[in-house]
């Protein structure tokens, strides 16, 4: 994710945030309050260290978590959502729903590609 300066007559400004793949799961994790570092990597399955680290400071970049440090030993380090990372909490349940709602069609989909492999057929369309 990265941050551009805003341009309103510019409707592409709107794709400024592209999220990862893993950024729409630690959103939701952190959903209810305050989570640490090591809760949030025993809690998402199959992500890396390198990969969590990475994914917090992105959303943390873009005002979506706040990250608080503890001056203990070893260092305690807090992250939650922000106002405007409860609004993309918002944006990540609805993306959700979608996924549920439509994963036989995207599966289908898929396996209809997969299955055209090398072979697949394009169709090319003229505009006389």
């Amino acid at each position: 994710m990265s941050s551009i300066a805003y341009d309103p007559a510019a409707p592409d400004e709107l794709l400024v945030v592209k999220p990862g793949k893993w950024t729409l799961i630690v959103i939701t994790r952190l959903r209810r309050d305050k989570r640490r570092f090591n809760e949030l990597r025993r809690d998402i399955t199959g992500i890396s260290q390198k990969t969590l680290t990475s994914t917090l400071r992105e959303l943390e970049r873009d005002g979506f978590v706040s990250r608080t440090l503890f001056p203990t030993i070893p260092p305690r380090v807090d992250y939650e959502l922000t106002e405007l990372g409860h609004h993309f909490l918002d944006l990540a349940d609805t993306w959700r729903q979608f996924a549920a709602q439509h994963r036989a069609s995207v599966e289908a989909a898929r396996v209809r590609f997969d299955h055209a492999g090398e072979g697949a057929v394009i169709r090319l369309t003229s505009s006389d």
